[in-house]
């Protein structure tokens, strides 16, 4: 089985799931499905540390290019601390994570900003100016 997983991944992961249902132990390529699930939990991670990069970037832009601000930054941040909250609604266990991914987002989302603003990076804090608190509350615009 392990042979297919490497040649085949759907063909693979059919099988595994069908031997899953029948409780077929036998069937199962356990180390494979084991790295599978695994795997799963790290994309529901990534999807949260992704959202606070984009939330991270245009918060700096907001604080950073006053001047430019629009509605649809305005309906990004609003759409990112939204969806940053329905997401750990259906991954509780994530939450645990918040502030490490928070962290970890601000240098991509400094970049980000600096590359959509044109700025030079160094316009941007070299650390985090924003609390998770902050970023995620709904009445938090940074003056700029």
């Amino acid at each position: 089985m392990s042979a297919l997983y490497d040649t085949d991944t759907y063909t693979w992961a059919m099988r595994q799931a069908d031997a899953l249902r029948r409780r077929s132990a036998n069937e199962i390529d356990w180390e494979n499905v084991a790295e599978e699930i695994e795997s799963v939990g790290k994309t529901e991670a990534r999807e949260l540390y992704s959202r606070y990069m984009i939330l991270l970037a245009h918060l700096l832009k907001w604080a950073h290019q006053a001047d430019r601000r629009s509605a649809s930054w305005e309906i990004t941040i609003a759409g990112q601390r939204r969806e940053i909250l329905r997401h750990l609604v259906h991954n509780p266990g994530l939450k645990s994570q918040r502030d490490v991914l928070f962290s970890e987002a601000y240098p991509g989302g400094r970049d980000s900003a600096a590359l959509e603003t044109g700025l030079p990076i160094e316009t941007f804090p070299d650390t985090n100016p924003f609390t998770l608190a902050q970023a995620m509350d709904p009445d938090f615009w940074p003056a700029g």
